[in-house]
């Protein structure tokens, strides 16, 4: 039997760090994005998705408005709902839900075809487009809301309109060759694969993954010629094939490069597609670009995607701090890549990545009110260039309310709505936690259940409530040190292979497993060939990367040195924080001059990288320069 997660329904959330957080996508943030959609909120960017549709369904007369993909964010939004409904029931939201199904349901054409702009603006150039135009992109994320629906809400109406789109999709693509323009379709019809069974989903989806880059002219071919900006603003050229990943078969790519979320929503639906063929080719082709890019391309934050132009990968070792894109959706899309590298290998460096991105990169898209977004996420923020200096303006010292491209909120919601189904899977005779994630589980063996003290302190207790003959094994972080585990109170050998730690036994109900390690703070230095990083030291403790914002500090950020010998120390506040007794350096007032480096002590506070920009507007960084 293969490793699969154990499904959302069957997981409950108990714990002190994100239960507050899911609670505040429930109350909070998926209603106040359903409002964005209708246009409800004063102040924030336009969006107008929910009227597309209606003009779509002929309900109502104006133009298309927004990104080609605008669709895809309903279909996010669908999804966290979808979500929210298995974490607090609530009969307003779900009728709201079934008001915008049956809505999308009245959009769809005869043939199971379903997009708004083409339906609206240019029903004669379906499909025409597949590089820029995003329609089967939106089919994908429809497919998903359709997907979670079914399997989080016992809700069937959007899966039976997906299923058709699916059809429709299947019909065309397996007898015209088709390569998406951005990958996402293949995540949907794996999706859909897993819950009707039906393989020519499946199929459907490796032709689309196996057809990209047999021929990295087709785009080439296949791509209407037009002047200058197409679509939604974005010139995408036919003859960067690097860009969406079409250069190289996927089966031999070696690099990530090009344009971060698509290489990582390809990436996903590849080791979903491996994992359930045991394709070795697949296999192996993951394998190669997890190593890529978490050991020469990913910011010790978790982010991805190095550079404003087309959102992208670039070179190996290339990762300026201030200039960073590091766009939450990648972040997110790497969650989802991880989570399914789990199901091919219970490997730690996958749960590591998980934990990394969930901590750091993508929780930090989020303001803390759960109302403000962010869409780059740097790792230095200086606020007299951020947003004004040519070159800078993506980098922004504070999370606006909404986007013009509005892909991360939604994709943010939809993860942190969906949290449980990323803590445990299970094979025939395993159950495997991959995350300190306080909560309580039905597994194949019974009830279990988890307390955490994570990500404050170093402890997780076990219950198994039910008993049974098999194996628990738990991930242990990479950072843990001085790793214990006790069975009712005895301890026992700490044997951990791959990051995870197997106790076999028979268990007999209200069995403890107790897990404790220290968490000290760490030093991170980086490979010499990160520029930006040469000289400088980021702090970290348990899953947390922690930054420096300027109102804590009466000294630039830029002049802080925090020497080798200084002893951090953490404090006692319900956000832990750090501190430690530093130098700020400065020689004089003349841009130029050949006097003495002076220097003044000063006391260093960091917080986790997460938090930062909830107060007032101000710089911040990561990487501080050590002596």
């Amino acid at each position: 039997m293969s490793i699969r997660e154990i499904p959302l329904n069957r997981v409950r959330i108990t714990d002190a760090f994100w239960s507050p957080r899911q609670r505040l996508m429930t109350d909070v943030t998926i209603p106040y994005m359903e409002k964005i959609l209708r246009d409800e909120v004063p102040g924030a960017e336009k969006s107008h998705a929910i009227s597309n549709f209606r003009m779509a369904a002929g309900e109502e007369t104006g133009e298309f408005y927004g990104m080609v993909f605008q669709d895809s964010d309903v279909a996010k939004w669908l999804e966290a709902a979808a979500y929210s409904l298995a974490l607090k029931p609530d009969k307003e939201l779900e009728a709201r839900v079934d008001d915008v199904v049956a809505l999308i349901g009245r959009c769809q054409q005869s043939d199971g075809y379903l997009n708004t702009y083409f339906t609206v603006k240019e029903p004669e150039n379906r499909w025409a487009n597949l590089l820029e135009c995003h329609e089967l992109y939106c089919a994908g994320h429809m497919i998903e809301a359709g997907v979670a629906l079914h399997e989080a809400a016992g809700k069937d109406e959007l899966l039976h309109i997906c299923i058709r789109l699916a059809d429709h999709i299947c019909d065309r693509f397996m007898q015209v060759e088709g390569i998406p323009g951005h990958q996402e379709i293949e995540i949907g019809l794996m999706r859909l694969y897993h819950a009707t069974g039906n393989a020519k989903y499946r199929d459907m989806a490796l032709r689309f993954l196996d057809l990209r880059g047999q021929d990295p002219q087709w785009f080439e071919k296949h791509t209407p010629k037009h002047p200058g900006v197409h679509y939604g603003g974005y010139d995408i050229i036919a003859e960067d094939t690097a860009y969406n990943q079409s250069n190289v078969p996927v089966r031999e790519q070696t690099v990530a490069r090009g344009h971060a979320v698509r290489q990582l929503y390809m990436l996903t639906a590849m080791a979903d597609a491996a994992a359930d063929t045991g394709d070795a080719e697949l296999i192996a082709a993951c394998d190669r670009l997890f190593d890529n890019i978490t050991q020469k391309q990913m910011y010790v934050t978790g982010a991805v995607g190095s550079t404003p132009h087309h959102e992208a990968f670039t070179v190996d070792y290339d990762l300026p701090s201030d200039r960073c894109y590091g766009e939450t959706c990648a972040s997110v899309a790497m969650t989802f890549f991880a989570h399914n590298m789990l199901a091919i290998k219970p490997d730690g460096r996958y749960a590591d990545l998980m934990e990394l991105e969930l901590y750091n990169a993508a929780l930090a898209g989020m303001s803390q009110d759960g109302k403000r977004f962010f869409y780059v996420n740097p790792l230095t923020v200086d606020t007299s260039v951020s947003g004004i200096v040519p070159g800078y303006e993506h980098v922004l010292p504070q999370r606006p309310a909404w986007h013009a491209c509005a892909c991360c909120p939604p994709n943010l919601a939809r993860l942190i709505a969906s949290l449980g189904k990323y803590l445990w899977s299970e094979d025939e005779g395993t159950v495997y936690s991959h995350l300190f994630i306080g909560s309580e589980v039905e597994t194949r063996y019974g009830r279990i259940s988890m307390t955490s003290g994570y990500p404050w302190e170093g402890k997780a207790e076990y219950t198994i409530h039910d008993g049974g003959d098999f194996a628990l094994t738990i991930h242990v972080p990479q950072h843990a040190v001085k790793v214990s585990l006790h069975v009712n109170g005895e301890e026992v050998s700490n044997v951990t292979a791959d990051g995870y730690c197997r106790i076999q036994r028979n268990w007999q109900p209200d069995d403890r497993v107790t897990v404790e390690f220290d968490m000290p703070v760490r030093r991170i230095h980086a490979h010499p060939c990160v520029r930006d990083a040469a000289g400088k030291v980021a702090l970290a403790r348990g899953p947390l990367v922690y930054c420096v914002e300027g109102m804590d500090h009466h000294a630039s950020l830029s002049s802080i040195v925090l020497p080798e010998s200084a002893v951090v120390h953490t404090t006692a506040e319900e956000m832990v924080a750090l501190h430690v007794n530093g130098i700020a350096q400065y020689a004089s007032d003349r841009l130029y001059s050949v006097d003495s480096v002076k220097a003044m002590p000063i006391s260093i506070r960091a917080i986790p990288y997460f938090a930062w920009g909830n107060r007032a507007p101000g710089d911040m960084q990561v990487w501080i320069r050590e002596a």
